[in-house]
């Protein structure tokens, strides 16, 4: 299986940058579409961006787009988000995920993936 481990997060202020990672240390990933997500206290888990396992094919939510860039590195076996102008609204756990279906597009659906890493916690004051 895919074990997925979250780095990067932490406090920073409104307009500020992150950059998270996402490692697995299981089974390689280079087939696999990924995505991130979050959650912000009470409420549901939300989409943020996918990649498709080739890294051709990108797709953000609304909210993040323009400012936050999904990209991945098979050779490291990891998947980045970073984020750039940050905002309060951005306060959340951030989750990567893995698509186990081979030569995916990834989903925007959290039941689209198989595996999830345990989350990382982003903190934008403002």
């Amino acid at each position: 299986q895919v074990q997925l481990v979250e780095s990067g997060g932490g406090l920073v202020q409104a307009g500020g940058s992150l950059r998270l990672s996402c490692a697995s240390s299981g089974r390689r990933i280079s087939l696999y579409a990924l995505g991130w997500f979050r959650r912000a206290p009470g409420k549901e888990r939300e989409f943020v961006a996918r990649i498709s396992w080739n890294g051709e094919s990108l797709y953000y939510a609304n909210s993040v787009k323009g400012r936050f860039t999904i990209s991945r590195d098979n050779a490291k076996n990891t998947v980045y988000l970073q984020m750039n102008s940050l905002k309060p609204e951005d306060t959340a756990v951030y989750y990567c995920a893995c698509d186990e279906r081979l030569m995916g597009l990834g989903s925007m659906w959290p039941s689209a993936y198989d595996y999830w890493g345990s989350g990382t916690q982003v903190t934008v004051s403002s």
